[in-house]
């Protein structure tokens, strides 16, 4: 038999708690026949939310008991202090443990980040731990960090995050010289504030392939492959993208519904709306990695549904597959050794 993956989900987060994570798990086993999933959360809530679909525990589907669970508005200083036995907690502590090589929540992004930093600690070299998603691009995708775990980054941390980053695309997507862009207000030298200034010199000299500045646009030219930025801008940015695929299907919905002969145009082009909804689509982009931890931890979207929470688990299954904080880890000796050296 194969090897097969163990990923926990904290059954109990997000905006829908067990009613999108039940029956996600179900689907994602349909799906890939190479993992197991442990749902956690509280065991009467999962049982009966399994009962609805026509399921029961097995031996690819478990249930571990949590008796708490992380609010979404709750504050992270007290979500870890005072909740250890929440279904967010007692997920990432399965990874701890060897129970479970990835977890997956959509519960609140700041008590997730807070309690993996805390349970599964950084990796030597990294600060602190970022948010990375891929975004549609014209020529595929991009890599996009940090995208909201920290509001305001050094340039050192910066330069970590373009270190992930980049093994990132190189472990997932085989490419060996991913281009690293910086965020910026411009893409000459002179602009940008002090830390991306410097963040920039540094790449300059590191074994990267770091292609300079770039602005908000060239995040979906297909020019750059890794966008590297501190969590407020990246999480702007994010927001302001999704906003926007929501309003441009919104545009399109409402023109071709304006009158009989543009109804009938819009079923002639019936073919080429259903390709372009599913290349805006956000939920096969739903899942963001927490890259920096010893660990692989999964952020899904709060409000995602059963396909896009689906998505999430298979992200972690691709991580776990490709050994990902490894990975970073053997770059970020081996890059902090070259800098040492020089």
């Amino acid at each position: 038999m194969s090897k097969r993956y163990r990923i926990s989900l904290d059954a109990m987060g997000g905006d829908h708690g067990a009613a999108v994570v039940v029956p996600a798990a179900l689907r994602a086993l349909r799906d890939h026949d190479d993992i197991e999933l442990v749902l956690v959360g509280r065991e009467e809530v999962l049982r009966r939310e399994l009962e609805r679909q026509g399921a029961a525990p097995g031996d690819r589907l478990r249930i571990h008991h949590a008796s708490e669970v992380v609010e979404m508005g709750e504050p992270p200083a007290l979500a870890l202090k005072k909740k250890k036995d929440s279904s967010m907690r007692v997920a990432i502590n399965l990874v701890r443990e060897g129970e479970a090589d990835a977890c997956v929540s959509a519960g609140n992004t700041g008590a997730l980040m807070a309690t993996a930093r805390f349970v599964l600690k950084m990796l030597p070299g990294i600060d602190r731990p970022a948010i990375t998603t891929t975004l549609p691009s014209m020529h595929g995708h991009v890599h996009m960090l940090d995208l909201g775990a920290n509001i305001d980054s050094s340039f050192e941390q910066l330069y970590q995050f373009a270190v992930m980053g980049s093994v990132l695309a190189t472990v997932v997507d085989g490419d060996p010289a991913p281009r690293v862009g910086l965020l910026n207000v411009g893409q000459e030298a002179i602009k940008g504030n002090d830390q991306v200034k410097a963040a920039g010199r540094l790449l300059e000299d590191s074994n990267l392939n770091y292609i300079g500045f770039v602005e908000g646009d060239d995040i979906y030219t297909g020019e750059v492959d890794v966008v590297v930025c501190d969590g407020f801008v990246g999480n702007v940015a994010l927001k302001t993208s999704e906003g926007l695929a929501k309003m441009i299907s919104e545009y399109l919905r409402e023109e071709f519904m304006r009158n009989p002969v543009t109804k009938l145009l819009g079923l002639l082009a019936l073919p080429v709306l259903r390709s372009l909804r599913r290349r805006l689509d956000t939920r096969q982009y739903n899942g963001a990695s927490l890259l920096g931890l010893q660990g692989i931890v999964i952020k899904s979207h709060g409000g995602a549904d059963e396909v896009a929470f689906a998505h999430a688990i298979n992200i972690a299954r691709v991580e776990i597959a490709k050994n990902l904080p490894a990975q970073i880890d053997r770059q970020i000796e081996s890059m902090l050794s070259t800098r040492q050296a020089s």
